[in-house]
């Protein structure tokens, strides 16, 4: 690994951070669309996603020129990038947008927050990998933080409507196809080009089903200043200053700041939407935040 002076990893940390800060506040955002702007889940993810992917596409084509399409000369990325696309874009920013939507956007957040333990779960079952006893730990306090997160303390009843947690946790297997997806696509071609083409190709694909410009939902100007943001705070905006972080900070360390997104996110519903948080939510949360550090940390060091 590359030496870094300990300025530039701050540097580099601050970065990824104030990343992971609009991530938040983007995801808090989204609860404003969907519940008190009651926007259909349709119109709003065939909006987003058309174009989100034009401008990152626009970007594309500016900093690499004609290697923009360099993606699908090769059967293996082209298939990589359009599996990305629909399983790990598309499926994610649904089943996320519907357990805001149903349930809040601090939950919501918490449960995608596993999707490194579902991928670590894949490769244990379907890869059929020997567990690590940090997997295993980690599998636990997850566990025990998600219920306390869900419940509240009272293992009788649920704080979230049932099918909210189906979908937050259909996000966080979602999630997991996003990261894992588009590696092979990424291996040989920048990270801005894959994100690009999976956004455009969502982008179509939801269009397809529910064009952005039929019967739209009426255009105000908290409409137009919500998806404006979400769009800048939920892609290009963090996805831009995390290439800029890792000039200054090795991935592992960046990884970590990847934690202030759910507490941003908590923070932001308790002062906006009026979240009430216990004690016991709160200890949930900062439980599950120990178990993917845990996780994260033992994979690490058994690459070294």
């Amino acid at each position: 690994m590359e030496h870094k002076s300990s300025h530039a990893v701050m540097k580099g940390m601050g970065w990824a951070g104030l990343a992971s800060v609009m991530w938040g506040i983007s995801g808090t955002t989204l609860q404003l669309i969907s519940q008190n702007l009651a926007i259909p889940a349709t119109w709003m993810l065939s909006t987003r996603t058309l174009i989100t992917g034009f401008i990152l596409l626009v970007l594309s084509f500016i900093i690499y020129g004609r290697k923009t399409f360099n993606v699908f000369k090769s059967r293996d990325t082209a298939i990589s990038v359009v599996t990305y696309a629909i399983f790990g874009l598309m499926l994610n920013l649904l089943t996320f947008y519907f357990a805001v939507q149903t349930g809040n956007a601090s939950a919501a957040t918490i449960l995608q927050y596993l999707s490194p333990l579902f991928i670590v779960l894949g490769n244990i079952f379907i890869m059929r990998q020997r567990p690590f006893q940090s997997d295993i730990i980690a599998f636990v306090l997850a566990l025990i933080g998600v219920v306390m997160c869900i419940t509240r303390g009272n293992l009788t009843s649920l704080a979230l409507p049932f099918i909210s947690v189906l979908w937050g946790l259909g996000s966080g297997i979602t999630a997991a196809f996003y990261v894992v997806l588009p590696r092979r696509a990424s291996a040989k071609n920048p990270p801005l080009v894959v994100l690009g083409w999976g956004t455009m190709i969502a982008g179509a694909l939801f269009n397809l089903y529910r064009p952005m410009w039929v019967n739209p939902p009426h255009i105000s100007t908290t409409l137009v200043l919500s998806v404006g943001t979400v769009i800048l705070f939920g892609t290009i905006l963090p996805f831009g200053l995390l290439l800029h972080a890792i000039n200054f900070a090795p991935s592992d360390v960046i990884s970590i700041m990847d934690a202030l997104q759910p507490i941003v996110t908590s923070v932001l519903s308790v002062i906006f939407f009026h979240l009430h948080l216990n004690w016991v939510e709160i200890t949930g949360i900062v439980i599950v935040l120990v178990a993917i550090y845990i996780l994260q940390d033992g994979r690490r060091r058994k690459e070294i």
